[in-house]
């Protein structure tokens, strides 16, 4: 099918070594794209690098210098994925200050700093691709993740204003939530509350969690030739929790 080849596209995944971020390097991989795995845990993006035939570049998203020899290292990017993410699990009133800006750091500021190093090569090359993973928690709020999801939230804003500013350049920009998905942070909350996964999953219209598959596909679609007209967009993809 035409429009869907990413043949000698350079794709960034932060957080790629992760459940979701390794299916979005997956797909990306199949569909042509030389991926470059941005991750903290620097074994794990060296063996899903390997997987894929990419490069792994490890980086510390909560360190502002980290991020700056990560840019220079990665040279010229077609596609970046702002997949990473950090959710520590709190009541608001109760919550650490010291965690949300943990949180803000790997959530908003790393984002905001990488976009800014790599989205002007895009516009002079006149194409690239922005695409955001936040969370159906910070569209419709989420217990005990109030910081987390006052960080995701802000990837909002500033996806829809790159849409505006970076349309000429022909760059896109678009944010996908995920809603409950099983994944390793989510399995660990999981193992502090047993029937958590089967409440989720009854609460959910496909009486299911999602799978890290089911992020990646919409993740890799934005990526293409045959999404090169959708910018500014929120989706969700959630098996019907949400629903817009």
């Amino acid at each position: 099918m035409d429009g869907l080849d990413l043949s000698r596209r350079v794709a960034v995944v932060t957080g790629g070594a992760g459940g979701i971020g390794r299916a979005i390097c997956a797909d990306l991989a199949a569909l042509g794209a030389h991926v470059i795995v941005a991750d903290l845990a620097a074994g794990a993006a060296a063996e899903t690098a390997e997987a894929f035939g990419g490069t792994a570049l490890p980086v510390d998203l909560a360190d502002p210098a980290s991020v700056d020899a990560f840019t220079d290292a990665a040279g010229p990017v077609d596609i970046l994925v702002h997949n990473a993410g950090v959710s520590i699990v709190e009541p608001f009133t109760e919550s650490d200050p010291a965690h949300w800006d943990l949180m803000w750091k790997v959530n908003l500021r790393a984002p905001m700093q990488l976009t800014r190093a790599l989205l002007p090569a895009m516009a002079e090359r006149g194409h690239g691709r922005l695409v955001f993973v936040s969370s159906d928690g910070a569209r419709a709020g989420s217990g005990g993740e109030g910081a987390y999801a006052a960080t995701k939230a802000g990837l909002f804003g500033l996806a829809k204003s790159l849409a505006r500013e970076a349309a000429r350049g022909g760059v896109t920009s678009n944010v996908v939530c995920p809603g409950p998905t099983d994944t390793p942070m989510v399995r660990q909350v999981a193992e502090r509350h047993p029937d958590l996964l089967d409440k989720l999953a009854r609460q959910i219209p496909m009486r299911r969690i999602g799978r890290p598959s089911d992020i990646a596909g919409i993740v890799a679609f934005l990526c293409t030739d045959r999404a090169a007209y959708i910018t500014g967009q929120t989706i969700s993809v959630s098996g019907g929790i949400t629903m817009q």
